[in-house]
């Protein structure tokens, strides 16, 4: 997986790296969006930067995210391109357990 989506983003999703991402494995949860880590092609069109020591876990719960199940939740798996999902109702615990981190812009 080339970038992962991490605190910086939690609350903001504006859809910015969705647009640049030229195989549709951007996710949106709840609360952020999702790299889909065996359907990204590591293009480098989002930009990677080295994840900081703090935010390690924004790589777990990106690959994780995808694997999880929630309730009546499926797990999301592989299905292949994220404009024919839309919003998946559910967040990685690490993101879902965060307090609010500013204005969300849907």
């Amino acid at each position: 997986m080339t970038y992962v989506i991490a605190l910086p983003c939690v609350d903001v999703k504006d859809r910015a790296c969705i647009d640049e991402c030229p195989v549709d494995c951007i996710y949106e949860g709840e609360r952020s969006l999702y790299i889909h880590p065996d359907e990204c092609v590591d293009c480098g069109a989002c930009e990677p930067d080295d994840l900081p020591d703090e935010w390690q876990d924004y790589y777990k719960a990106n690959v994780e995210f995808f694997e999880i199940s929630t309730g009546s939740i499926p797990a999301v798996g592989s299905p292949g391109g994220a404009a024919k999902i839309g919003v998946i109702h559910m967040d990685h615990p690490v993101i879902a357990e965060l307090p609010p981190q500013g204005e969300a812009h849907d």
